[in-house]
């Protein structure tokens, strides 16, 4: 719906146009995947809070990692199950402004603490006399502080850009929630500009995370590769894997959206890779750290084991 035919004052999110069957087998599936997503994010941020063996700067960096993956999936997902299960697909401009900046904030925050992640491992493996002293208290309050203001600078101007746009082709998104692809097909105005804005921000948080992320394990490979023992290097590895795996799943997939373009892609790619960043990704974050880490592992036996002697089992 458009003011005067001009302005248009609510959009109209088309999903994924399947039959009505096939829209409520995804309404469960999904359903069941945001369940997962909340369970295992929430029991990640409790288990470490309640461990004194993981109250360690790499677990407190995988706590807020599990905060922000409710927080991104929780601004799509309800959405998109209110969209299959009623087939209610309008959604005020307003809203969708709100969707498309806490999206853009908790997406852009992950991208610096994943690259933070990544120092800290760095300092772990190859200073790990000053590790203690290097990553105190106040250092990881810092480095968090600045990957949500890099983010909200990234946020502010991203969404300023966007939604200054005048949109009157259409209040069709052709999309499961407000993304900066299928919002700018409906512009009506000069985007040009605003567009090299956004897509150099989005460059630069990539980059510049990636880069973060690139050089810090250049570092611990060589101090890897330095150490004698094969076990103390398997050891040492698997330290990091974790990290990496959830690293090329998140970048593999913000890249195919944000930095390849259009040449070759196809609406439906963009919804699958939408799906699997915004829905699959914050579900497997809590089973990589968990299934890949010792003293998680330790840690959630130890709980289920408090768990069964109060119950008196």
């Amino acid at each position: 719906m458009a003011d005067n035919g001009s302005r248009v004052t609510e959009f109209i999110l088309m999903g994924f146009q399947l039959q009505a069957e096939l829209q409520l087998g995804l309404f469960f599936v999904f359903l069941a995947f945001y369940l997962i997503t909340m369970g295992g994010n929430l029991g990640m941020i409790l288990l470490i809070q309640s461990d004194p063996r993981l109250h360690t700067p790499m677990y407190y960096f995988l706590s807020h990692l599990s905060f922000l993956d409710i927080c991104y999936s929780s601004v799509i997902v309800p959405q998109l199950l209110e969209t299959l299960g009623t087939h209610k697909m309008v959604i005020t401009y307003e809203r969708c402004a709100t969707q498309f900046f806490f999206f853009t904030l908790y997406a852009s925050t992950e991208c610096f603490l994943l690259a933070v992640m990544a120092y800290d491992r760095y300092v772990a493996v190859c200073n790990p006399l000053l590790y203690a002293m290097a990553m105190t208290p106040q250092t990881r309050l810092g480095l968090v502080a600045a990957a949500y203001s890099g983010a909200m600078v990234n946020t502010v101007v991203r969404t300023g850009c966007t939604f200054s746009i005048s949109f009157c082709k259409s209040n069709k998104v052709d999309f499961f929630f407000c993304d900066l692809p299928p919002l700018l097909k409906l512009a009506c105005s000069e985007t040009k500009s605003r567009e090299q804005v956004i897509f150099l921000l989005a460059f630069l948080v990539i980059t510049t995370s990636i880069s973060v992320i690139l050089i810090s394990y250049l570092f611990i490979i060589w101090a890897i590769l330095k150490i004698r023992t094969a076990g103390a290097k398997a050891k040492t590895f698997s330290t990091c894997a974790s990290h990496m795996i959830a690293v090329a799943l998140f970048f593999g997939t913000l890249i195919f959206m944000y930095l390849k373009g259009n040449m070759g892609k196809s609406l439906w790619e963009d919804k699958i890779v939408s799906v699997f960043y915004t829905v699959v990704i914050p579900m497997l974050n809590p089973v990589i750290y968990s299934l890949r880490n010792k003293e998680v592992k330790e840690a959630l036996k130890k709980t289920f084991k408090r768990m069964k002697i109060s119950q008196g089992v």
